[in-house]
């Protein structure tokens, strides 16, 4: 096989920006993609996989959390928020160059909902409320404990609920729903047609090694044929999804030493009533249970599907040991290894609720979950819905000096001290700030290349704000969304 300069594996939505930027930024680059599957985007970047939200810390509370005194931290509220602008910007570069074309295939306008009750949890909506209208990305947003504009906002939320009750929501009409599953065939799609790349379907990565002259040599299965190819490249990108994890450590890069993963599956409950699904218009948030991951934040979701309203409810969390949900059940203890058990029993210890919760939630019955569901849509009927898979998770688990092992909930890169390889562990916002994450991997991997005038030219007609905070420049920021939201045919 002719060998490229880079090697992508997995075809997700990370490997397609990542792929997307590295064609634009070097036209003439060569690039690999393997894929397990028989087609991209079927794990965590397929639709029916994730939520879809477009994260952009509008409604999710576990992002704003409040400190021992009471005070709203809201910094990684603005750092997501940030981060999604970025990839709106990314979008509407391709959409406006015609390298994506229609927008209404992937991303719609959806207003995102905060919504609460009791005491405690509306004092804090309306302290995150009054802290976060602050920051201009966030100054559009409404409140409001009137039931008659809580109805209006969400007419099923509200459906049989009594006027003297005590609710409160927050409302962001600029919320997005985002099809990441199309989006990310859509950009693979346009990779397949540029020359220099080719992409491999069936095709599972068995080996990597580097070899002395620091290049990347790789095994590859052909699922099909049952053959195994070799291929080598100056920069490997692992984008898997939660087989990165595997993958990372068959690279055996000292930067991976100490990390391991939990995994953490999904259910959906999904309407089949279309007189209730035309009924909400909008993505309604609420608090998580008290040990639940962020991941597991409950949440009535209008969703628009390869063209088709949606209504879903969820996520129920669930537990097992595959990484993928076409993984292996063995996953989990293969990837066990001397430098990372301490810290994977270690992370176990210290987040006993959290097993405790995931644990109820695989022993919850159709009934309890339909009382979940009528917490926030009292007059759902077990007949108007059913219940799917979502996606699997593997949440990071690394080392650390006090605790011995901590479970985090973000996204992280993993690059070695050469910038020859690079890989992506970890769960949301994941998708939402796939643009941010690959241009940190570029920094990363391309420091030199990345601080060229052209290349720097170039980002900045990619990503008009390249370079500068939205928050900080509410002038720069409204130009930015108005652009954005005229090309991708968004509310503004």
């Amino acid at each position: 096989m002719e060998n490229p300069d880079v090697i992508l594996i997995g075809a997700g939505i990370m490997s397609a920006t990542l792929g997307v930027f590295l064609k634009e930024l070097q036209p003439d680059i060569k690039i690999h993609i393997y894929e397990r599957l028989d087609k991209p985007a079927q794990e965590s970047s397929e639709a029916w996989n994730n939520a879809g939200t477009g994260h952009s810390a509008f409604c999710e509370l576990n992002y704003t959390p409040e400190n021992e005194n009471g005070a709203i931290d809201c910094k990684k509220a603005i750092k997501v928020a940030e981060q999604f602008q970025l990839s709106r910007q990314f979008w509407s570069y391709l959409v406006a160059n015609g390298k994506l074309t229609n927008p209404d295939n992937f991303i719609h306008s959806v207003p995102h909902l905060s919504f609460v009750w009791g005491d405690k949890n509306i004092d804090f909506l309306k302290n995150r409320y009054q802290t976060i209208i602050k920051n201009p990305l966030f100054s559009a947003m409404q409140f409001s404990s009137d039931f008659n504009q809580l109805k209006a906002w969400m007419p099923l939320v509200m459906e049989e609920r009594k006027r003297q009750d005590k609710f409160v929501a927050t409302y962001m009409p600029l919320g997005t729903d985002v099809n990441f599953g199309v989006l990310t065939q859509s950009m693979i799609d346009y990779l397949a047609k540029q020359d220099g790349v080719s992409i491999y379907y069936n095709h599972e990565v068995r080996k990597i090694k580097q070899k002395e002259d620091k290049t990347w040599r790789l095994k590859i299965k052909n699922a099909t044929t049952l053959e195994t190819i070799k291929s080598k490249a100056a920069f490997v990108f692992i984008g898997a999804g939660g087989g990165s994890l595997l993958l990372l450590e068959k690279a055996d890069i000292k930067e991976a030493e100490g990390f391991g993963g939990f995994p953490v599956s999904g259910q959906w409950l999904k309407c089949n009533n279309e007189a209730i699904i035309q009924k909400h218009q909008v993505k309604v948030y609420g608090k998580a249970t008290v040990g639940a991951p962020p991941m597991s934040v409950p949440h009535l979701d209008t969703r628009i599907i390869n063209g088709k309203k949606e209504l879903l409810f969820g996520p129920f969390a669930g537990f097992s040991t595959k990484f993928l949900k076409n993984g292996s059940y063995l996953d989990l203890i293969k990837s066990i290894e001397p430098d990372n058990i301490i810290p994977m029993l270690s992370a176990g210890w210290h987040n006993l609720p959290l097993t405790k919760y995931l644990v109820e939630q695989v022993m919850q019955s159709d009934e309890e979950r339909m009382e979940a569901l009528k917490e926030y849509f009292p007059n759902a009927q077990k007949e108007d819905w059913e219940l799917l898979e979502a996606g699997q998770r593997v949440q990071v688990i690394k080392k650390d000096e006090n605790e011995g092992g901590i479970l985090e909930f973000g996204t992280e890169v993993i690059s070695t001290s050469d910038g020859t390889l690079a890989c992506l562990l970890g769960a949301s916002p994941g998708a939402s700030t796939a643009v941010a994450i690959m241009i940190d991997v570029l920094n990363k991997c391309f420091s030199s290349k990345m601080q060229r005038s052209i290349w720097q030219e170039k980002m900045k007609q990619i990503i008009p704000s390249y370079g500068q905070s939205l928050n900080d420049n509410p002038e720069l920021l409204a130009s930015i969304q108005e652009m954005t939201s005229k090309t991708l045919k968004l509310h503004y």
